[in-house]
């Protein structure tokens, strides 16, 4: 098995140093990066829309708040009709956590689709999950230039207004995950070839072994 050089105790200690000083660099950049997004402008949104939530009641844009200031949508790939699970967003939602610290902070997060609420449930069910999961009806998402891809928004309501201030998609959605960022401090990483690795290291096409939870073997293989 291909593994990282075995050095003393010493000699790691004097490696992990270096190393900490560019990691530092990096925290602080992505504080004042962070600064910086707390200072977007924000849009406007229109009160107009309508959702479908879990028990099925309709709420309109300020409902989705549920009281509070804040709000963080997950777009879950799940169109009208879809017959097949995204397993990019089915992942991401399996390291969603428990929302207390959020809503601590007047912030709610929610999952959202375009598919209608009997479609939405079946995934919803079958998976598990607890994070609520509204269904969203194509005005809304034609309006916000949100397509049909993933992606995560984000709502400030101030009384029964509501704003659009900030828009992630791709890489920026990923970052947030637990498992890849705990993956991407182990020695072998995330195990996929995009990654700059050592030559040998174990390394698949991209997400070529992501799988919904229970697709997986069980137990799951090295």
């Amino acid at each position: 098995m291909n593994r990282p050089l075995v050095v003393s105790a010493q000699e790691w200690q004097a490696a992990r140093e270096a190393l900490l000083v560019k990691e530092k660099e990096q925290t602080r950049a992505l504080d004042a990066l962070a600064a910086e997004r707390r200072r977007l402008p924000m849009v406007r949104l229109a009160d107009g829309y309508r959702y479908t939530a879990p028990d099925r009641s309709t709420v309109d844009l300020p409902g989705l708040f549920e009281g509070h200031r804040q709000l963080v949508i997950y777009h879950f790939m799940q169109a009208p009709g879809q017959d097949w699970l995204c397993t990019g967003c089915a992942t991401f939602t399996d390291n969603i956590a428990d929302q207390s610290h959020l809503n601590a902070r007047q912030t709610r997060l929610i999952l959202m689709s375009r598919a209608p609420q009997d479609e939405i449930d079946v995934v919803w069910r079958r998976m598990g999950w607890t994070v609520p999961w509204y269904s969203a009806g194509d005005d809304f998402y034609d309006d916000l230039g949100l397509g049909n891809g993933f992606g995560l928004s984000v709502l400030l309501r101030d009384g029964a207004e509501v704003f659009r201030t900030y828009y992630t998609s791709g890489r920026g959605v990923d970052r947030l995950r637990l498992d890849f960022n705990l993956l991407d401090l182990t020695p072998y990483g995330r195990q996929e070839e995009w990654e700059d690795s050592p030559e040998g290291w174990p390394q698949d096409p991209t997400m070529s072994r992501l799988r919904p939870r229970d697709e997986y073997p069980t137990p799951p293989r090295p």
